[in-house]
């Protein structure tokens, strides 16, 4: 599917910057920016599912350490 980025004269500058910092075309810059964004995003979710498994089981002892 194609798609049209709008930049501004500043974001068209840095993407440049970047695509020749890297050795790569501004395409795959961009592309790879969303893989990381998705990536990170879906860290953040497994941490939360995680955390609400465990967080409590140790409730109790979270509010002790945290009252000493």
């Amino acid at each position: 599917m194609a798609m049209t980025l709008r930049l501004n004269d500043e974001e068209s500058r840095r993407l440049a910057e970047l695509a020749a910092a890297e050795g790569r075309s501004k395409q795959d810059v961009v592309r790879l920016a969303l893989a990381d964004r998705w990536a990170q995003l879906h860290k953040e979710e497994q941490l939360g599912e995680v955390l609400s498994r465990v967080m409590p089981k140790y409730r109790g002892l979270l509010d002790r350490l945290g009252s000493a």
